[in-house]
């Protein structure tokens, strides 16, 4: 199996995270963000390595130590297969009055606070780091998730409203399928669907006897909604709502994370072969 090890920069300021934007990416999707990352060169240790990262990418010179704060494990889609993925996380002080100047890798910076990380399209890591360091998501543990089964959903409205379907795609924590789907679910809006998705994957899951699992959906309004950052307000999505959050009482732990629309091809495949099956018959 393949292992990505990373070193990750964690950088304070008065209770809020400096995070980056990426400068690659397509230019009609959102931008993604994540914490100062770099790779470990042949030869290098950690400690050079988050060093030498700051200084390319950022554009900073270390006067001051850095301290190891953790090491984050985790299993993540690639292609096929799935890939390990080991980051060692530092806490970095700057000098009061150092200018970040980003290059090459970003575009741009901003300090945001954890529990803001709902507005930001982050990068899978990123997103657990930042997760365990907010206290307002009470039923999220992005530590206990990190190796866990990852439920990927998605709804397809076609028309918007309406012929609708739900699919949801499955994957154990070492990369084995343990179920996929799709249903059809009449005349509906996308939100409506995005919702109905989510909460099969969770019956799935039930019935799959999961304990520790991390949904994924490419819409980010639901997964903001999930995890506290807006409430929901629709009366046609508080029932389905409702309905989740006694769903997830059969959880240990979860999280719920937000992925570009091509990270989430499988469940969206499921949706739309759900609508095909039903006007094919």
């Amino acid at each position: 199996m393949k292992q990505r090890i990373r070193v990750v920069g964690m950088i304070q300021r008065e209770g809020e995270m400096l995070i980056m934007r990426k400068s690659q990416g397509r230019s009609d999707s959102a931008p993604m963000w994540e914490l100062p990352t770099g790779k470990i060169k042949f030869g290098e240790q950690p400690e050079e390595a988050i060093e030498r990262t700051l200084e390319e990418y950022l554009g900073i010179e270390l006067t001051k130590r850095t301290l190891l704060h953790d090491v984050v494990t985790f299993m993540a889609p690639q292609g096929s297969s799935q890939l390990n993925n080991l980051y060692i996380i530092y806490e970095v002080r700057l000098d009061e009055g150092v200018k970040i100047k980003p290059r090459e890798r970003y575009s741009a910076y901003k300090y945001i606070k954890p529990e803001e990380m709902g507005n930001y399209r982050l990068d899978e890591a990123s997103a657990i780091v930042l997760g365990m360091e907010s206290q307002s998501y009470t039923r999220t543990n992005y530590k206990e998730v990190a190796n866990s089964a990852t439920v990927y959903v998605d709804g397809s409205s076609r028309g918007n409203p309406g012929p609708s379907g739900i699919g949801y795609h499955i994957v154990g924590e070492n990369g084995q399928i343990l179920r996929q789907g799709g249903e059809f679910i009449g005349f509906a809006c996308s939100r409506i669907a995005e919702y109905y998705a989510l909460k099969e994957g969770c019956e799935q899951a039930i019935e799959l006897g999961l304990k520790s699992v991390r949904f994924v959906s490419d819409n980010l309004m639901m997964v903001n909604q999930m995890n506290g950052v807006y409430k929901v307000k629709n009366r046609d999505i508080l029932p389905i709502y409702d309905d989740i959050q006694r769903l997830l009482e059969n959880f240990e732990a979860c999280a719920f994370m937000h992925v570009a629309r091509e990270q989430n091809t499988e469940a969206d495949a499921q949706a739309n072969l759900a609508i095909d099956r039903q006007f094919a018959e």
